[in-house]
């Protein structure tokens, strides 16, 4: 049955759909009339025509309408070909799409296909950078933490009342400073010297020297001492443990100042281990003289006397009812079982 239907209603593909119909019906009258006059046809449907190939022509009622069926039928020949002529525009293929559709169609897949790609390489990219984001947000936010956690804990600790120190042991009240002993050229602390009830206590103090307490730094503490007899210009550490004298020239905490009116300044230091800052401490005479400096101003002193005691003879450090220092090191040299004692007085009093 014909489709009625005006030519504006039809789409592109029923138009070329139509035409193909057209074209074939006048092949196949072409196809009729040849056949009538009994013409040989060529079985490629092009101008070259095989040599020595004859179409087969079969008979028909004179009556009978031709049909596409009729088309010759190539005689045995020993590359077979087709029977009948095939044409582009055939209506009996799989599907019939036209040229310019396919061309389309493969247009757009392209452009579809290219588009896509686009857009999964964006949404990678939207990721990385949503990462980076993330973790950027995510450190800035641990800083921000981690400062308020400083700022809470500064205050917590501004409430926290201060503790007087735990107060240490004072070894000097027993055995004067600096004593060692040297086994195998390692010098190591004289606990010989120590009394036995107190060895453990000065082991364990030696082990942790931390838990030393060794007071602030003021205007009036002693900070440095100058001896030209020695040649010796040397910073003042706080303290004469074992810790304290491995750095230099130590005072004892005796909570004595140069500034003070009365008091004894009391410095120990090695003279064969550590600098051997007072290796020469024996060859100071009366009237040798020295300085002593703190933040504010220069002590000058004046050698006053000698003398070599024990270990165990403390008596040496204590006051003497004016400003003086009292400078202590082992002696003999490298022997170590005694103590060099040098007395000064300080001259501007």
């Amino acid at each position: 049955m014909r489709d009625k239907r005006p030519v504006d209603e039809l789409s592109i593909e029923e138009l070329e759909r139509i035409l193909a119909i057209r074209k074939r019906e006048e092949r196949q009258k072409q196809l009729a009339r040849m056949q009538r006059s009994g013409r040989v046809i060529a079985q490629n449907g092009g101008d070259e025509k095989p040599k020595n190939q004859l179409v087969v022509i079969t008979e028909k009622p004179k009556n009978a309408e031709p049909t596409f069926d009729d088309v010759p039928t190539p005689a045995p020949q020993p590359a077979p070909r087709t029977a009948s002529p095939h044409f582009d525009d055939e209506l009996d293929a799989p599907e019939y799409t036209p040229r310019s559709t396919e061309d389309s169609n493969r247009i757009w897949r392209g452009f579809v296909n290219r588009s896509l790609l686009l857009v999964e390489i964006l949404a990678v990219l939207g990721l990385v950078l949503l990462g980076v984001n993330l973790v950027d947000a995510i450190t800035k936010l641990e800083r921000e933490t981690a400062s308020a956690a400083e700022a809470a804990d500064e205050i917590r600790r501004a409430g926290i009342p201060t503790l007087a120190p735990t107060p240490t042991l004072r070894l000097e009240q027993y055995v004067l400073p600096s004593g060692h002993v040297i086994v195998d050229n390692v010098a190591q602390f004289n606990y010989s010297e120590i009394p036995d009830f107190l060895r453990s206590t000065v082991q364990s103090q030696i082990n942790q020297p931390e838990l030393i307490y060794r007071p602030p730094v003021t205007d009036e503490t002693a900070l440095l001492i100058t001896i030209p007899r020695l040649s010796l210009d040397q910073t003042i550490v706080q303290g004469v443990d074992w810790e304290a004298l491995k750095s230099g020239v130590g005072q004892v905490l005796n909570g004595v100042n140069p500034s003070d009116p009365t008091g004894n300044v009391v410095l120990a230091a090695h003279n064969d281990i550590y600098g051997e800052y007072f290796r020469y401490l024996d060859t100071m005479e009366i009237g040798d003289q020295f300085t002593i400096q703190t933040r504010t101003q220069v002590y000058t002193y004046v050698v006053t006397g000698t003398d070599i005691v024990e270990p165990e003879d403390v008596y040496v450090m204590d006051s003497r009812g004016r400003p003086t220092v009292t400078l202590i090191s082992c002696y003999p040299y490298r022997v170590n079982t005694q103590r060099y004692i040098v007395y000064a007085d300080q001259m501007d009093s």
